[in-house]
């Protein structure tokens, strides 16, 4: 793991994921770019010394020069935004394979350079775009697949959140600090915070790809540098319109992602709130209420299912639906063998170029007096 080490917020959510299924262990790790700091959390994480970096050009360096079977195969990285891009080149022309924390860039220009190394790496990559990793949003995504509500007409999607209702940059908070500096986070605060997982799970749910955007992006709070505020509408490839909106003003709420998807035939509406739970509409007959765990779910549900129906599972669980995937995509690889397409159901660099495109062209509309701006990449 490169990041995530005391004080971090999203590491140890990783490091959780990561063991769920028992697929990996932690052997090395540069934690922070303090070397004292870093050394310390290798400690607490029960690492040997000699394998807790000062730094990640040095765990890459000296894990690349260990014997093929005691070096480490896939390099977690989960650090701000403005450090993903240099270690994650670095572990790719190296060698390893990567889990990289989203968005995937500092900018644009990089993805679309990382997308160019992961190509000539012949390695492996994924993005944590979480939420595509709930057994729900993948049933939504195959019934769509399938036809099951006909050609997609309407998309809602929205990432509400209320814990940037105040200044907490001003108050020392570290997570605040970072994600609200444009030398950090980028040139987005809310739109690539939280923006990017509502657009990526709008293009995920309905395999559409927006092609045109018109955006409102708006800094609310007094003396904030960057977007905490904003919506789009959207156009995708196949005519439909949508709407997606990202707050992290909105006073009094946590994660609520909610996402619904309307065609000529019925409609699916999915909540992170009850996560459990997708609501198929129909025009004919009663809505229905379709759960995690049902004999009658797609296999990719399935597959992505731990637990027997009627017990809940949540964030972790689909953060760790990422990280396994991922892990039998790479078993599969060193067997000789092709994983299976539930195996490969994982965001990766594709969506994260997507995503980065999506930062700067919703940025860009939102400065511009045009009604629709083309979606460019």
């Amino acid at each position: 793991m490169i990041g995530g080490g005391q004080g971090a917020f999203i590491g140890a959510v990783h490091r959780i994921a990561a063991r769920i299924d028992g697929e990996y262990e932690l052997v090395c790790g540069a934690f922070s770019s303090n070397a004292e700091k870093s050394q310390a959390s290798g400690v607490l994480l029960g690492l040997p010394a000699s394998r807790s970096y000062s730094s990640y050009q040095e765990l890459i360096e000296k894990e690349k020069q260990l014997p093929e079977n005691e070096r480490v195969q896939v390099i977690s990285i989960v650090t701000p935004n403005h450090v993903h891009f240099a270690p994650t080149k670095m572990a790719l022309e190296n060698g390893f394979h990567v889990v990289l924390d989203k968005p995937m860039t500092f900018s644009l220009e990089e993805a679309k350079e990382l997308e160019k190394v992961v190509s000539a790496s012949g390695k492996l990559f994924c993005l944590t775009h979480t939420y595509t990793g709930y057994p729900m949003v993948k049933e939504a995504k195959q019934l769509i697949k399938a036809g099951a509500i006909g050609t997609v007409r309407k998309v809602y999607v929205e990432y509400p959140q209320g814990w940037l209702s105040s200044f907490l940059e001003g108050e020392d908070n570290k997570q605040a600090s970072w994600r609200t500096d444009p030398g950090k986070s980028g040139i987005a605060g809310a739109m690539g915070d939280i923006g990017t997982h509502a657009f990526n799970l709008a293009e995920y749910v309905t395999g559409l790809q927006v092609t045109k955007i018109c955006a409102d992006i708006n800094i609310v709070v007094a003396g904030r540098k960057l977007d905490d505020d904003g919506a789009a509408l959207l156009k995708f490839n196949n005519g439909a319109s949508g709407v997606l909106t990202a707050t992290q003003i909105a006073a009094g709420e946590e994660n609520n992602v909610k996402i619904r998807v309307y065609g000529e035939k019925g409609g699916l509406e999915w909540h992170q709130s009850d996560a459990n739970s997708l609501t198929v509409m129909y025009t004919d007959k009663p809505a229905e209420t379709w759960r995690t765990g049902g004999g009658y779910t797609s296999s990719f549900a399935q597959h992505n299912t731990r637990t027997p129906a009627g017990h809940p599972e949540g964030y972790l669980e689909a953060f760790a639906n990422l990280y396994r995937n991922f892990a039998l995509t790479v078993k599969a690889g060193l067997e000789g063998k092709q994983a299976t397409p539930e195996e490969l159901d994982f965001p990766g660099i594709e969506e994260g170029v997507r995503g980065m495109a999506f930062i700067e062209n919703v940025i860009a509309s939102g400065k511009s007096d045009a009604k629709w701006t083309d979606f460019t990449i």
